[in-house]
């Protein structure tokens, strides 16, 4: 038995095309173009890399959007102070704030100074409350792109027993409560096993589908699975291989090797969920700009 490879390039591709038309639509009936800000604080290169992927992919979309890039140096205050200039402004519908910042600034701070409204990755307490309850809001980009992935690709989660493995703020926790919620394409049973749980396998080897968001390269191994069960591989970990010419490769949280001789579909690293986290970045703010979200 070999896996089905579920291709996030092509779902994401489908989802970005969708928004452009819509944004199209949105120019002509309205007058509107998404508008989205993003703000960069420091120079780590890995948030430089992402921030100019999102760029690229708001420019395809015919997106107007600006990037704020500021030292390393900029107070917590200037900070919010840049972001309610931001709030303020009729022709952005969008704000993002990349993570991490300097360890001076607090990020919870920074992300309650974002309207609500704005909140493109789906983080601030009222998009979260809002979330939990039912509510339409602004969700988080990742989780809300393997829901994509699983109902695109033909594995609705209804009535699923879904184990999602990490309990973060940005995947495990929101992703539980879009999956858990009495709505099309969720409506399943989930559990979050984290590092509290003695033996992952425990859990997962009674998953219809286990989404593994942990942080630890190829920790889920095909002898934890259940036969059949549908893998989603949200982890990206870099690890030595000498012979590429980097030095490095990219893995997952999966080891997909023998994941895929047990599962009846996986997603790859790189190819899987990364490339949707951008694709529902630029959903979200076309949502923002029709402001139909919060009535």
């Amino acid at each position: 038995m070999s896996a089905a490879i579920i291709d996030g390039r092509k779902i994401a591709g489908s989802i970005r095309a969708e928004v452009k038309a819509a944004t199209e639509i949105l120019r002509t009936n309205r007058n509107i173009i998404p508008g989205l800000a993003f703000i960069i604080v420091g120079d780590d290169p890995a948030s430089q890399v992402y921030v100019r992927a999102k760029e690229k992919a708001c420019n395809e979309m015919g997106f107007h959007s600006v990037t704020e890039r500021l030292p390393a140096t900029t107070t917590e205050a200037e900070l919010i102070s840049l972001i309610k200039r931001f709030n303020a402004e009729s022709t952005l519908h969008g704000i993002l704030v990349q993570l991490p910042l300097p360890t001076h600034i607090s990020e919870h701070k920074v992300i309650e100074a974002i309207d609500y409204r704005k909140d493109v990755d789906g983080f601030h307490p009222v998009n979260v409350g809002r979330l939990v309850i039912g509510q339409p809001s602004l969700r988080p980009c990742t989780p809300a792109g393997v829901q994509e992935l699983l109902t695109r690709s033909g594995n609705d989660p209804t009535g699923k027993h879904v184990v999602v493995l990490g309990r973060s703020n940005i995947v495990g926790k929101p992703l539980a409560n879009i999956l858990l919620q009495k709505q099309p394409g969720a409506n399943a049973v989930v559990t979050i096993a984290h590092t509290g749980a003695k033996d992952f396998a425990a859990y997962t080897t009674k998953a219809d589908i286990v989404v593994a968001a942990i942080g630890k390269p190829e920790a889920l191994t095909g002898a934890m699975l259940k036969e059949g069960c549908v893998v989603i591989d949200v982890g990206i970990n870099r690890i030595p291989d000498l012979t590429t010419t980097s030095g490095y490769r990219l893995v997952g949280d999966v080891d997909f090797q023998s994941a895929e001789k047990i599962a009846s579909a996986i997603t790859p690293v790189p190819g899987g969920v990364g490339p949707m986290t951008i694709a529902m970045l630029v959903r979200n703010t076309l949502l923002a700009a029709e402001g139909t979200l919060y009535g």
